[in-house]
């Protein structure tokens, strides 16, 4: 349902076949991962094996092939995510299978940490946390772990692609490469009712509904501008599958006469792979999602990110990259109102905005090369 969701797996197992590459991997998937997913992955790794499944509280696998890969395995490291996500498994692994185990970049801090997250962390080689309030708030709350620090999440790394995808609908839409910026809406609260089978939460729809027209209106006015005094086009896409209907009613429909004709709407979904090689493509990134942006800088694309207050901390890293002059609480009316003149200075001057995207692409290498280092040197 979400492309940067799925970027965090992919990005790491880039990082560790980049910088680890005599490692073998398994990747213990979640259950609802789907065929199309797999397939993606698999194109990018094809000798890499994937196991589903769960640990019960008394160390029993649900299946022989996850008990296999337990046995297998010299290490175990939780991926990237808004939280410790397999702190279950993760507690269990530790309990019953006694071998040393890592996190890596994650966010940490909306609710606080149970016993059992606090024995987790205790007994990782290490944490890394994808923002620095993240591990400011863990240092306080004093987690122990012999080492706790900071890593660019996973999906910086990613680099999966579908470029016959990508340069099928640059060409549909008269897309040239270079020539177009991505604009990524969403909602304060994701509406999953409309995606999944679970109840309609009518407090979340409520608040959705009272905040979309001013949170939109910085991307709006952006759009406006980029189209009107420059020569590039606006693509309005999606990071999860209830964002074409949302890009439909907050931008594309609001959208003046005049600017219309260069505006060209997604209406539906994509993977991570096409995702990635259209904004590759493109001049840049703008809008409301964190992950989209993380896989551009990634690939040396400009993003700039805009968040509000129900979106955690991790929109935080990109003051650690460098780049925090391209991030907007747009809860904050004097950030919201400089959005415009950000985009249109990077859509005025790609050049400029790509060599600063590269610096930010460098830093978050350095990371990525130390951090697995600490990884390599628990292999060993």
């Amino acid at each position: 349902m979400n492309i940067g969701d799925i970027a965090h797996t992919p990005g790491v197992l880039a990082l560790i076949n980049k910088y680890i590459p005599q490692a073998e991997v398994r990747l213990w998937a979640s259950t609802d991962l789907s065929d199309e997913v797999m397939a993606m992955e698999h194109r990018r790794f094809p000798q890499l094996k994937i196991v589903k499944g769960t640990l019960s509280a008394d160390g029993r696998a649900s299946n022989a092939d996850l008990a296999d890969a337990l046995a297998w395995t010299d290490f175990l490291l939780h991926g990237s995510g808004p939280s410790l996500v397999a702190a279950k498994d993760v507690a269990a692994f530790a309990k019953h299978v006694h071998k040393p185990y890592g996190v890596y970049g994650i966010t940490h801090g909306t609710n606080p940490p149970t016993a059992e997250e606090r024995a987790v962390f205790a007994g990782a080689r290490f944490v890394f946390f994808r923002d620095e309030p993240s591990l400011t708030l863990a240092r306080s709350q004093h987690l122990s772990s012999p080492l706790l620090d900071f890593a660019p999440d996973g999906a910086f790394a990613c680099d999966l692609a579908n470029d016959s995808a990508a340069d099928a609908f640059l060409a549909a839409h008269d897309l040239a490469p270079g020539q177009f910026l991505c604009c990524i809406p969403r909602l304060r609260f994701t509406p999953y009712w409309l995606i999944r089978n679970t109840p309609k939460d009518e407090k979340r729809h409520a608040y959705n509904e009272a905040k979309k027209a001013a949170d939109h209106a910085p991307l709006l006015a952006a759009i406006n501008a980029v189209v009107r005094e420059t020569k590039l086009k606006i693509l309005l896409c999606p990071e999860d599958k209830t964002q074409m209907a949302v890009g439909k009613e907050m931008l594309y429909d609001q959208l003046p006469d005049d600017v219309k004709p260069r505006v060209v709407w997604r209406e539906n979904f994509w993977l991570t792979d096409e995702a990635l090689s259209t904004y590759r493509r493109s001049a840049g990134l703008f809008g409301h999602e964190m992950h989209s942006p993380i896989m551009s800088i990634g690939q040396g694309i400009p993003a700039i990110v805009c968040r509000w207050v129900e979106q955690t901390s991790k929109g935080d890293m990109w003051r650690t990259i460098g780049l925090g002059d391209w991030l907007f609480d747009l809860d904050q009316s004097e950030q919201a109102q400089r959005v415009p003149a950000a985009v249109l200075a990077l859509a005025k001057d790609p050049a400029a905005a790509r060599a600063k995207a590269a610096r930010a692409r460098l830093v978050v290498e350095r990371y990525q090369r130390d951090t697995m280092a600490v990884l390599a040197r628990q292999l060993t």
